[in-house]
C-alpha cells in the first residue's frame, strides 16, 4: 500500500464518523414526528400519501397489527415484481424486446427484492426490461428499506414506551422513510452520478464498432436513478451484469466513492438516531463503536491479506478480477463495506479475492448484517445482539438481566435465540444439501474448498439477505433460484417477526429506574463485552464451515495450490 491508499482508508473512515452526527440527528427529528427541514417542502406530500391510502395517521397498532401489515404489504410487492417479470414481453418500456423471464427466475427475483437482498441470477442489461427495473425493481429498493426502518422504529417504541400495547403506525414509518429520508438523498445522489456519467435514459442499445472492426452492443436505460436508491438502500444488486465495475453504473472515482459510501452512511447514522431517540447518545455512539471496529477490523484483514505476496503467483496486489481504473484498495475497501452493510453491490468479482479476504467476506455476512448491516434490520438485528448480551452478563453476576431499564426475561431471549439461529440454520443446511446433490454441484466453475466457498457464499449472501454474489456459480437454475429465494423468505421474515413479538413484548413492561446495580451500557466494558459475543456466537457456529472453504484453501495456497 501507498500513501493515497492509506489516505482513501482515513478520509472513508472519517466521512463515516462526521457524517454520522448530521444525518443521524436529523433521521431523529423525522421519526419522532419533530419539525425538520424538509417538514415545509415535503409535508404535502406525506399528507397526500394518508389521503389517497386512507390511513389515519393517528391510529397505533399492536405488535400483531404491525407484523400483520408489514408481511401483507411484502406480499403484494412480492406478487407485483413477480407478474411484472412474468407478462415482460407484452409491457411497454422494452426497447429490445426482451422476453418474459421464466417463473423459478421471476420467483428469485421478487423475493430477493421484497427481502431487500437484491440477490440476482440473472444479467441485468439481458433480461429485464426499463419498466420492470422501475416499477418493479427500483420501487422495491425504496419498499423493501422502509420496511426494515418501519420495524426498527418499531422496536425502539418497544424499549422506550411502558405499559402499553401500541408500537405506533407502520403506515406513517414506511411513508416518512420513503419521503423524508430515501426519496430526497436518493434523488442528490442520482444527479452526482448523472453528473459523472452514470447513463439515465430510456433509449434503445446502442450498437457499436470497434477498432478492431466487431460489434459491440452497448446497453442503455434509466440507472443513475435506481444505483442511487440501492446503494442508499442497502439493497444492492446492479442496473448492469458487472455491477459497480460497469462503467456506465460506476464511471469515474468520485462516483466510486460517492456509491461506496453510501453503502453505510443511512445505517451509520441511525446509530445516532437511535441514541437520541432512547436518550441516551453515549450508548448510540457505543453501537457504533461496536459496528465501525469490527468492520475496521476486517478491512485491515482484507487489506493485509490482499498486499501479501501470494506464493501461486510470487507478488501481491493482484489485479484479477479487479478494475485497473479502482486498484486494490477501493475494491477492498468495497468488499468489506458492501458485506457489513446488507447492500451486495460489488466492484469487484469476489472469487478472485486472497482467500482471507474472500472469508473476511463471508464471515462478515454470516455475523446476521449486523455490523452496520441492512438500513433498519442492521441495527434492530445489533438489539438482538445486545439484548442476548445483557441476558448473558446478568446471568454471571446473579441479577435480573436489563436494557434500557426493561428486564429481559426468558421470553424475550426465545425470540433473540430465533433471530439468530434461523439465518445460521438456513445457511448450514442449504450449503451442505448444494454440496451433496448433483443439481447444487452442476453450478460450480471450480473445484475443492474454492467451490466450496462458492456454495457457502451463496447460501449466506441469500439467508443474511445481502445479495453479493461471489462469482463463478451458476445459480440461475431451478435448484438455486427456488432454494435461494426460500432462504431469503427465511432470513428476512423469521427475523422481523420475533423481532417484533420482542418490541410487543418489552412495551407492556414497565421502566425501571437506573440504581447502582444497573449494569451500564454506555462504557468500554459494554462495548468490549458486546464485541465478544457477536465474534464468539459467529466463531461457534460458523468456523468448521469456513474450515472447509477459505480457510483450507488459504492454507493450501501457501503450498502453492490452487482451484
Amino acid at each position: 500500500m501507498n500513501k493515497f491508499d492509506w489516505i482513501q482508508v482515513a478520509v472513508y473512515s472519517l466521512a463515516l464518523i462526521i457524517a454520522t452526527p448530521i444525518l443521524g440527528s436529523y433521521m431523529a427529528k423525522v421519526f419522532m414526528g419533530k419539525r425538520h427541514l424538509l417538514s415545509y417542502p415535503l409535508g404535502w406530500l406525506e399528507r397526500l400519501v394518508y389521503k389517497v391510502s386512507g390511513v389515519d395517521p393517528e391510529i397505533e397498532m399492536t405488535w400483531k397489527g404491525f407484523t400483520f401489515s408489514i408481511i401483507v404489504f411484502n406480499i403484494i410487492g412480492l406478487l407485483v415484481v413477480f407478474f411484472l417479470q412474468f407478462f415482460q414481453a407484452r409491457l411497454p418500456l422494452n426497447p429490445q424486446a426482451l422476453p418474459d423471464v421464466s417463473w423459478h427466475l421471476a420467483f428469485n427475483t421478487a423475493v430477493s427484492f421484497i427481502t431487500n437482498t437484491n440477490w440476482q441470477s440473472y444479467s441485468g442489461e439481458n433480461t429485464m426490461g426499463y419498466l420492470v427495473q422501475m416499477l418493479g425493481l427500483a420501487v422495491q429498493n425504496f419498499l423493501s428499506a422502509a420496511t426494515g426502518l418501519a420495524v426498527l422504529l418499531a422496536l425502539i417504541r418497544g424499549l422506550i414506551r411502558k405499559k402499553t400495547d401500541t408500537l405506533g403506525n407502520c403506515w406513517v414509518d414506511l411513508t416518512r422513510s420513503v419521503v423524508y429520508v430515501l426519496l430526497p438523498l436518493s434523488i442528490i445522489l442520482a444527479v452526482f452520478l448523472v453528473s459523472q456519467g452514470v447513463v439515465q435514459n430510456f433509449s434503445h442499445y446502442v450498437t457499436a464498432h470497434t477498432v478492431e472492426g466487431v460489434e459491440q452492443v452497448i446497453p442503455m436505460g434509466p440507472a443513475a436513478s435506481q444505483i442511487a436508491i440501492k446503494q442508499l438502500g442497502t439493497n444492492g444488486g446492479g442496473f448492469f451484469n458487472t455491477n459497480s465495475a460497469h462503467p456506465f453504473e460506476n464511471p469515474t472515482p468520485l462516483s466510486n466513492w460517492l456509491e461506496m459510501f453510501s453503502l453505510l452512511m443511512i445505517a451509520a447514522a441511525f446509530c445516532y438516531t437511535f441514541g437520541t431517540m432512547v436518550r441516551s447518545k453515549k450508548h448510540g455512539w457505543i453501537l457504533f463503536a461496536a459496528m465501525f471496529l469490527i468492520w475496521f477490523a476486517g478491512l485491515g484483514l482484507s487489506l493485509y491479506s490482499e498486499y501479501s505476496v501470494n506464493p501461486v503467483f510470487g507478488h501481491g496486489a493482484l489485479m484479477e478480477g479487479k478494475e485497473v481504473r479502482l486498484g486494490v484498495t477501493n475494491s477492498i475497501i468495497w468488499s468489506t463495506a458492501t458485506t457489513v452493510a446488507s447492500n451486495g453491490s460489488v466492484n469487484a468479482m469476489h472469487s478472485s479475492l486472497s482467500p482471507i479476504a474472500g472469508g473476511i467476506s463471508i464471515f462478515n455476512m454470516m455475523l446476521g448484517e449486523i455490523i452496520f448491516g441492512g438500513v433498519g434490520s442492521g441495527l434492530y438485528g445489533m438489539l438482538m445482539f445486545i439484548l442476548l448480551t445483557v441476558f448473558l452478563a446478568g446471568l454471571m453476576v446473579g441479577r435480573t438481566p436489563e436494557y434500557l431499564g426493561k428486564k429481559i426475561e426468558t421470553k424475550e431471549i426465545a425470540f433473540v435465540l430465533i433471530t439468530i439461529l434461523a439465518p445460521a440454520a438456513t445457511i448450514l443446511l442449504g450449503s451442505g444439501i448444494a454440496s451433496i446433490l448433483p443439481a447444487g454441484l452442476a453450478g460450480l466453475s471450480n473445484k475443492g474448498p474454492h467451490g466450496f466457498s462458492e456454495i457457502l457464499y451463496a447460501f449466506t449472501s441469500a439467508s443474511q439477505n445481502n445479495g453479493s454474489a461471489f462469482a463463478g456459480l451458476n445459480a440461475n437454475t431451478v435448484f438455486y433460484n427456488v432454494s435461494l429465494g426460500l432462504c431469503m423468505l427465511i432470513g428476512r421474515f423469521a427475523v422481523i417477526v420475533p423481532v417484533l413479538a420482542v418490541a410487543g413484548s418489552l412495551a407492556k413492561k414497565n421502566i425501571s429506574p437506573p440504581s447502582e446495580g444497573t449494569f451500564a451500557t454506555d462504557n468500554m466494558v459494554f462495548l468490549v463485552l458486546l464485541i465478544s459475543v457477536i465474534l464468539i456466537v459467529g466463531a461457534l457456529t460458523f468456523l468448521p464451515a469456513l474450515s472447509l472453504g477459505p480457510i483450507i484453501e488459504h492454507f493450501l495456497m501457501l503450498t502453492g495450490r490452487t482451484f
